[in-house]
């Protein structure tokens, strides 16, 4: 399958780098947005993208500021999440797609997703939202974690270090010596993030704006059907991300009151969950879908 990007120039003057894969039987089929976690480009979903399009569904994916070939804004401190949610709008504009199918999401793409069909409601159908935390370090009352993670890549003036320490967050030691060309494929994909945009987003990820708290009923109010997903292994979020799916599940439940938002926990995965707990993953978004 060919993960050849294409670029498109938003009204900001940042590029955008996006892939549309269609349906292998329908070229009209409808579409699956794939959005990314922090520091991994689009290619990292290839496997999935795979199973999609052979089951009958279209899929669109794209690379947040400074990830893939996407560009980065001048302000670097600037970025939120409304910013990343607006930039998904107007790819979809561009494209001529008036109405997702669903979003799928993992942690920043999560957040994403929630923001953006709080924002625009009735153009996602279905939202998948995986592995992600609720809102910024100030707004959970905790020490910032992703400055001093910026100020470490600008003394080393590489993201080699930072790739490395994510890789062994998410993944573990085991999974990854049991999965080593799938652990260098993920890494050197990783490692085309730059600097820059790596602080773009870690800045979306700080801000005082950045409070999925406050957005997760208007989501729900704004799609059809939710599903949370979230790897096992995944510190603290198979329970701290059930306040968001019961924010979700309350605004759907203003439009219909038998609603309910699954939430489903991926055994012995971590936190990018459709890598490591990739059957599992794909099995249960495709019956979702």
């Amino acid at each position: 399958m060919s993960t050849t990007a294409s670029l498109f120039t938003l009204p900001s003057s940042r590029v955008l780098s996006y892939a549309l894969t269609r349906a292998i039987s329908d070229s009209d089929a409808p579409v699956v947005l794939l959005s990314n976690s922090l520091c991994t480009p689009f290619p990292t979903w290839d496997a999935v993208v795979n199973k999609l399009t052979a089951s009958g569904l279209s899929v669109l994916r794209y690379d947040p500021p400074g990830h893939g070939g996407s560009t980065v804004p001048a302000d670097l401190s600037s970025t939120t999440f409304d910013d990343l949610a607006e930039d998904v709008h107007a790819l979809l504009r561009h494209l001529g797609i008036d109405r997702l199918h669903a979003w799928i999401g993992v942690s920043l793409g999560a957040a994403t997703g929630i923001v953006f069909a709080a924002k625009y409601p009735g153009t996602v159908r279905k939202l998948v939202a995986c592995d992600t935390i609720s809102c910024s370090p100030a707004n959970a009352g905790i020490d910032d974690v992703f400055g001093p993670r910026v100020a470490a890549v600008r003394q080393a003036g590489k993201m080699d270090g930072i790739i490395d320490g994510t890789l062994d967050r998410w993944l573990g030691r085991a999974w990854m010596d049991a999965h080593p060309d799938e652990t260098s494929r993920i890494r050197e994909l990783m490692l085309s993030t730059t600097i820059d945009g790596f602080e773009t987003c870690c800045a979306a990820l700080r801000s005082d704006t950045f409070d999925l708290r406050l957005k997760t009923e208007a989501a729900g109010q704004g799609v059809e059907e939710a599903l949370f997903i979230v790897g096992e292994k995944d510190a603290n979020l198979p329970e701290a991300m059930k306040e968001l799916r019961d924010g979700v599940e309350k605004g759907l439940k203003t439009k219909n009151a038998s609603a309910r938002v699954d939430f489903h926990v991926v055994p012995n995965a971590g936190h990018v969950c459709y890598i490591d707990g990739f059957d599992d993953f794909v099995a249960t978004v495709t019956m979702f879908l």
